[in-house]
């Protein structure tokens, strides 16, 4: 799914999620629980209202995509 996210400066300055957009939807991300890298994609794991979401940037393209959305 692709969506829209907002950033802001997270660990050493570097954008992290902030909002996130599926659509029209706005969710907020309250937290960032955990984040990894790759060579060419970031994720993060991020709790927000709705629950936990895995989010991934690939660079190159600047492109966001939902990777996993967590339910416990």
């Amino acid at each position: 799914m692709v969506l829209h996210v907002e950033c802001e400066p997270g660990v050493g300055g570097a954008p992290e999620p902030h909002v996130v957009w599926f659509g029209a939807r706005r969710v907020e991300v309250s937290a960032v629980v955990d984040r990894w890298y790759g060579e060419t994609q970031r994720w993060w794991k991020v709790d927000t209202a709705e629950g936990p979401y895995v989010l991934r940037l690939d660079e190159p393209s600047g492109t966001w995509d939902l990777a996993a959305v967590v339910r416990t």
